[in-house]
């Protein structure tokens, strides 16, 4: 096996243990805390060092796909959704610190879909 390859599973693995643990931990204790804050961060950069190897495999980084455009999108959601958890846990507002875990849920679900089709189309080749 190609070890472009193996890094490229490793990692984005990695991204799915970090990320659904930050967020669902998040979830659980329905108040975000620092600690989840890192495994965001996380799981964003195994997940860009993942697409990032897997992007070299496939002689790419964006191809205009369904995998292509949700797993840009997810990474962007990703940096998005870790970007404003800084922001939120600087600002300490009661409020968003409460409800932020909201927010982590649709992001989740959404990195989930490129997640599962590159799985699916993975598998397939």
């Amino acid at each position: 096996m190609n070890s472009t390859l193996i890094v490229a599973i490793v990692f984005i693995n990695v991204a799915l243990v970090l990320y659904t643990f930050g967020v669902w931990a998040e979830r659980i204790q329905r108040r975000l805390k620092w600690w989840h804050l890192v495994f965001f961060w996380g799981g964003l950069v195994a997940d860009t060092t993942g697409t990032t190897a897997m992007s070299i495999l496939g002689g790419s980084l964006f191809r205009l796909s369904f995998h292509g455009i949700t797993g840009n999108t997810a990474i962007l959601l990703m940096l998005f959704h870790a970007v404003w958890a800084s922001i939120v846990l600087i600002r300490n507002n009661e409020k968003q610190l409460d409800s932020f875990h909201k927010l982590s849920l649709i992001v989740w679900l959404i990195w989930l879909i490129p997640m599962i089709s590159g799985m699916i189309f993975g598998a397939t080749h």
